[in-house]
C-alpha cells in the first residue's frame, strides 16, 4: 500500500507516488495516524484546474480534523499557460497533472480527475458545455462522489459566475447537480454494478476574496484553519505554501503564512451547519454496525505508542486489524483496514523495495528485479510469498533483524504486455474530454505501474498481502539516489521531425529510429493510394539510434486542395508503418523536469505536410526566449535563419544584422534583466530595425518590471477565447496586411482554442496603429490584438495573437500574418 504524508491512500488513488523512493514516517506521523483511525469522516473539494484548489483547507481537513479528504480536479490543466518550458495541450496537462499530485502528497489530500479537458480560457460555462459533453463530465463527477462517498461536498466556485473562468463556474454546477444525482439510482445506473448511490450530507460553496471580487460575509458560516500542528512542526498555512508552490509550470510560489485565517462557506445544498462543517454526521465508529469496541482499541494502541519504540505498537495494531476485519463488509472497514495495514508497516520499519536498474524494458525483452527487504526494527515478520507477472514464488524466511534480505529474479516481457502510458491518452481524445472506455479508470489520477508485485509477510501470526510498483532506482552524482518510473516500451520507436511541415513546393523529414532491443530490424513506409512508399530496412542494436532523411517534391496531390481566397494549402498527413506487421509505428514522448517523474507517452509516427501559399521577406531573425514557445521552430520551418539571443547574447552581438527580433510569450515577465537591453533594442529599432514583442501578462505571475516600448501602453487582461470569433479588418491598405502575402478574413480559418490573449490597452493611436478588431460573442469590439508603432526608421509591434498556439498547429493565415509583419521594415514608402 502507497502512502501520501498522513493521507492513506485506498486503490481508487493508488498509483499516485510510484516513481517516489520508499516512504518512512516519522513517529509523529505515526501517532497522527494511530489517531486516524478513530475519525470516520469525509471532504471531497471541488474545482476546474490544478491551482484552484484552497490547499489550507484541504491541509486542516487532512492533518487536523483527520478527515478522509480529496479534491477533484475537473481537468489535468491542459490548456493554460507554462512557465518552465515550451509544453502546450496534453503535454502540459501531464506536467500539471504530476504537481498536484505532488501538492497532495504534503497537504494530505488524495486527487481525482473527470475526462474534461482543458481547452483554454472559458468566459461562461455555456461555452465550456459545448465542448465537455456536459452530461459525460457530471456521471464522472458522480462516480467519483459515489466512489469516494464523502460527507460533505465542497466547491471553490460559485454557480453564479463570480470565479470568472466558465471552466470555474462549470465546475460548481456540476458538483451541485452531482450533489442531487449521485443519490439517486435512475441516474447513470450503469455504474451501480461497482458502487451505490451516495447523498452527503451538505454542499458548501467555499467563499473567497480574490483581487476586487469579495464573496465573503461574516453571516456566513466559518472557522479558522490557521493553526499549528506540533506533531508536524507547522502551521496549516505553512503546509498549504508548500503545496501550492508545487505548481511551477504556473509561477504559483508562494509565502508561508502563519496565524488566524477565516475560511468561509454558503451552504449550496442540504441542511447548512451549525456549529461544524460536519455537523449532524456521526465520525465515530458508531457509524459502522458492530464496531463498539473498535474505538476502545484504538485509544489503547495510542495510549500506549512508545515514540522511541513503535515497533512495540505492532501487536495491538495486529489485533486491531483482526478486529476490523471481523466487521461487516462496508465502506469505512475498507478504508480502516487499508489504514491499519499501512500503520503496521510503517511502526514495523519494514522495507520493501522491487526496482530495475535500467528505466525502461522493450516488448519481447526481458528485465532484471532487484528484490530488497529489511525488517529495520525486528518485528516478528516472516516472508511467505512474492509474485509478478509470471514469477511467483513461496517463502518460508524470517526477517532478522535491520538485515537485508536482497535475490533477484529476471522476468519475459511479451510482446502482448500493455505499453506504460496514461490511461486517458490510449483512445483518440475528442475536443472537449478524453475518451475512458473502462469505467472504473475514470478519477484515477496517474498511470497504472508497468509491474507490480504482489508480497505476502506473515506479521505477529497474521498474514498480511502487500503490492508495490517496480521502479528505476539509480544514483546521480549530484542528486544521489533516484526513483523513477519503469516503463514497457515498444520494441522501437520512429520519430518524424518536424511533425508539422511547412512549405511551398518541397519539404524533406527526418527518420530517426529507435530500438528499444538488440536485434531489431525495422522496416517502416507509408502508402499512397494503396501504394507503400518509401520504404527504409534496417538492424538496430539495443538503444541505437539511426536517422534517415527523405527529400520531397509535389510528385501527387497529397491530399484535397483547400482554397482559402488566392492561396492554396496542400494538406497530407503520412502514418508510418511496420511493412511487416502492417501496425502503426508510434513515437514516444519523453517529458522530464527536476521537481516531477519522468514522464512518457506514445503517438503514431506522423508527418502532417501542409503546402501553404507563403512568401516571406528577410533572412536572419533573432529570438528572445521567455516561458517557452515552439515559434522558433515554425520560423525556422518559414525558411529563417533564427539566432537565440540569451542575455550574454544581447550583450556583445551588434542587433542591426537581424531583419527582425521577436520575443518569445511572456519573455519580459520572466527575464528581469530585459530592462537592462532596452535602450539596446529601442536603437535598433530607431535604426530601421523590427521588433515584435509577443504576449506578456499583467498579474501576480511575474509582472512586467522592463520597459517594452517606445511609447507606454497597457497590458490588459482582455482576451478573445473564441477562435472562430469574427475579425474586422481595420485598416485593409497597411503593408502588414499586404506584404509579402494578402491577408484577408480567409486566414482566420481553421484556428485552435483562441484568438488573442493580454491585449494592449491605453495607447497613444498617434503613436500606434491598430489592425484588427475582435470580440468573444455577446463582447464589445478590442482593438488591442495587434498594435503597430513606427519609431525612427523603424517598427515596434505588441502582439496578443496566439502565434504560440496556431504556428505548431500549421495554421497558414497565422504563418502568413507573422511573415508579414517580420516584413514591415521592408515595404518601401511605409
Amino acid at each position: 500500500m502507497k502512502k501520501c504524508s498522513l493521507m492513506l491512500l485506498t486503490v481508487f488513488a493508488c498509483t499516485m507516488i510510484r516513481a517516489q523512493a520508499p516512504q518512512s514516517w516519522t513517529s509523529a506521523e505515526m501517532y497522527q495516524a494511530i489517531r486516524k483511525l478513530n475519525v470516520l469522516g469525509s471532504v471531497l473539494y471541488v474545482a476546474a484546474h490544478p491551482d484552484d484548489e484552497n490547499t489550507r483547507l484541504i491541509a486542516y481537513f487532512s492533518k487536523d480534523r483527520l478527515y478522509r479528504t480529496g479534491y477533484l480536479s475537473m481537468t489535468r490543466g491542459d490548456g493554460g499557460q507554462n512557465l518552465i518550458g515550451n509544453d502546450q495541450g496534453i503535454d502540459l496537462g501531464l506536467i500539471r497533472t504530476q504537481e498536484l499530485l505532488s501538492a497532495r502528497r504534503i497537504d494530505g489530500g488524495e486527487q481525482f480527475f473527470t475526462r474534461a479537458f482543458d481547452f483554454g480560457f472559458s468566459k461562461n460555462p455555456e461555452e465550456t458545455f459545448t465542448k465537455w459533453d456536459k452530461e459525460k463530465i457530471l456521471s464522472d463527477v458522480v462516480w467519483v462522489i459515489r466512489k469516494f462517498q464523502p460527507d460533505v461536498i465542497v466547491t471553490r466556485f460559485p454557480t453564479t459566475g463570480e470565479g470568472g473562468h466558465g471552466h470555474h463556474t462549470a465546475s460548481a454546477i456540476l458538483a451541485n447537480e452531482a450533489f442531487t444525482a449521485a443519490a439517486d439510482p435512475n441516474r447513470f445506473p450503469e455504474q451501480l454494478k461497482y458502487v451505490k448511490p451516495w447523498q452527503a450530507k451538505r454542499i458548501c460553496w467555499n467563499t473567497f476574496n480574490f483581487g476586487s471580487v469579495n464573496t465573503q460575509a461574516n453571516d456566513q458560516f466559518h472557522f479558522d484553519v490557521g493553526g499549528y500542528n506540533p506533531l508536524l512542526g507547522k502551521s496549516y498555512g505553512e503546509i498549504a505554501a508548500t503545496s501550492r508552490s508545487q505548481h511551477k509550470s504556473q509561477g504559483f510560489g508562494v509565502p508561508a503564512s502563519r496565524g488566524e485565517a477565516i475560511e468561509y462557506f454558503k451552504t449550496t445544498g442540504g441542511t447548512a451547519p451549525a456549529e461544524d462543517l460536519l455537523d449532524g454526521i456521526d465520525q465515530t465508529w458508531s457509524r459502522v454496525p458492530g464496531a463498539e469496541n473498535v474505538a476502545q482499541q484504538v485509544n489503547a494502541v495510542s495510549a500506549g505508542f512508545d515514540f522511541m519504540h513503535p515497533e512495540k505498537s505492532v501487536k495491538a495494531l495486529v489485533e486491531l486489524y483482526k478486529l476490523i476485519a471481523a466487521l461487516p463488509e462496508g465502506y469505512w472497514r475498507t478504508k480502516k483496514l487499508a489504514e491499519t495495514q499501512t500503520l503496521i508497516e510503517q511502526c514495523s520499519g519494514l522495507f520493501m523495495d522491487a526496482t530495475t536498474s535500467e528505466v525502461s524494458v522493450a516488448q519481447t525483452d526481458s528485465a532484471k528485479i532487484i528484490f530488497v527487504f529489511n525488517n529495520r526494527l525486528g518485528t516478528n515478520t516472516m516472508l511467505k510469498h512474492l509474485s509478478v507477472d509470471g514469477f511467483d514464488s513461496s517463502f518460508t524466511q524470517l526477517l532478522g533483524k535491520n538485515k537485508n534480505l536482497v535475490f533477484d529474479k529476471k522476468i519475459y516481457v511479451p510482446a502482448s504486455r500493455t505499453i506504460t502510458e496514461p490511461y486517458w491518452l490510449e483512445e483518440k481524445m475528442e475536443t472537449g474530454y478524453y475518451n475512458v472506455l473502462n469505467l472504473q479508470k475514470i478519477g484515477q489520477p496517474d498511470v497504472d505501474p508497468s509491474y507490480e508485485i504482489k508480497i505476502t509477510l506473515n506479521i505477529e501470526g497474521y498474514d498480511f498481502v502487500f503490492r508495490k510498483p517496480v521502479k528505476y532506482k539509480f544514483t546521480d552524482p549530484v542528486k544521489g539516489e533516484l526513483y523513477e518510473p519503469f516503463v514497457v516500451l515498444p520494441a522501437y520507436t520512429l520519430r518524424i521531425s518536424p511533425d508539422i511541415i511547412i512549405g511551398t513546393d518541397k519539404f524533406h523529414v527526418d527518420k530517426t529510429f529507435t530500438s528499444n532491443k538488440a536485434g531489431n530490424a525495422v522496416s517502416a513506409g507509408y502508402a499512397v493510394k494503396n501504394e507503400m512508399r518509401l520504404t527504409d530496412t534496417i538492424l538496430l542494436g539495443k538503444n541505437e539510434i539511426r536517422t534517415a532523411i527523405e527529400n520531397s517534391g509535389i510528385e501527387f496531390p497529397p491530399g484535397p486542395l483547400d482554397k482559402e481566397g488566392s492561396s492554396y494549402r496542400y494538406h497530407e498527413n503520412r502514418t508510418y508503418t511496420d511493412t511487416r506487421t502492417g501496425q502503426e509505428l508510434h513515437d514516444r514522448i519523453s517529458i522530464k523536469y527536476d521537481h516531477i517523474p519522468y514522464i512518457n507517452y506514445f503517438k503514431p509516427s506522423t508527418a502532417d505536410i501542409r503546402l501553404i501559399n507563403l512568401v516571406t521577406y528577410g533572412k536572419k531573425i533573432g529570438y528572445i526566449t521567455g516561458a517557452g514557445d515552439k515559434v522558433p521552430e515554425a520560423l525556422e520551418q518559414m525558411g529563417f535563419e533564427v539566432t537565440i539571443l540569451t542575455e550574454k547574447d544581447l550583450a556583445k552581438i551588434p542587433l542591426a544584422q537581424f531583419d527582425a527580433i521577436l520575443t518569445g510569450v511572456r519573455a519580459y515577465n520572466t527575464n528581469e534583466w530585459m530592462n537592462a537591453y532596452y535602450d539596446k533594442l529601442m536603437a535598433y529599432v530607431n535604426n530601421g530595425g523590427n521588433l515584435i514583442v509577443q504576449y506578456n501578462t499583467s498579474n501576480q505571475i511575474g509582472p512586467v518590471r522592463a520597459k517594452i516600448s517606445p511609447y507606454p501602453f497597457d497590458i490588459s487582461r482582455t482576451r478573445v477565447t473564441d477562435e472562430n470569433a469574427d475579425v474586422s479588418i481595420l485598416k485593409p491598405e497597411h503593408p502588414v496586411l499586404n506584404f509579402p502575402n494578402k491577408i484577408t478574413n480567409e486566414d482566420f480559418k481553421g484556428w485552435i482554442q483562441e484568438r488573442s490573449i493580454y491585449h494592449a490597452s491605453n495607447f497613444d493611436k498617434t503613436k500606434f496603429e491598430t489592425i484588427f478588431s475582435m470580440h468573444d460573442p455577446g463582447e464589445k469590439d478590442d482593438e488591442g490584438s495587434l498594435i503597430i508603432g513606427k519609431y525612427g526608421k523603424g517598427y515596434f509591434t505588441y502582439t496578443g495573437i496566439v502565434f504560440f498556439r496556431e504556428l505548431p498547429a500549421g495554421v497558414p493565415g497565422a504563418y502568413r500574418l507573422l511573415a508579414n509583419l517580420i516584413a514591415l521594415n521592408k515595404k518601401k514608402g511605409f
